[in-house]
């Protein structure tokens, strides 16, 4: 998991992880500043899913475990006690991650409708 962890961090990622922020962003100040069209509502719903359900998450939760799993030396007693308290709460956030970006998705789809 650190390999992966420092693999991640590269251009590409950045450029859609913060793209993707960036543009939900817009999309929320658009809903707000157009809220009386019908599409509006599922904009508002799109955009504060992934900002909140991805990109928040990621932030608060995500990022300070791969901190600290990145801290320890792999081969080290400290690094399976770590491992086990690591992937439980890494991979509970991560699904909650996944089910929001799916639901903003799904919520930026019906918008186009």
């Amino acid at each position: 998991m650190q390999s992966i962890n420092i693999a991640v961090i590269n251009p590409m990622f950045l450029a859609t992880f913060v793209g993707t922020a960036v543009a939900c962003a817009a999309l929320v100040v658009a809903a707000l500043s157009s809220w009386t069209e019908p599409r509006a509502a599922y904009l508002l719903a799109g955009g504060l899913l992934y900002l909140v359900g991805a990109v928040l998450v990621t932030i608060v939760f995500n990022v300070p475990r791969n901190d600290a799993l990145a801290a320890v030396d792999p081969n080290s007693a400290e690094a399976a006690t770590l491992w086990i308290r690591y992937v439980v709460g890494w991979t509970a956030w991560n699904h909650l991650r996944g089910v929001a970006a799916l639901a903003a998705a799904g919520s930026l789809t019906l918008a186009l409708r």
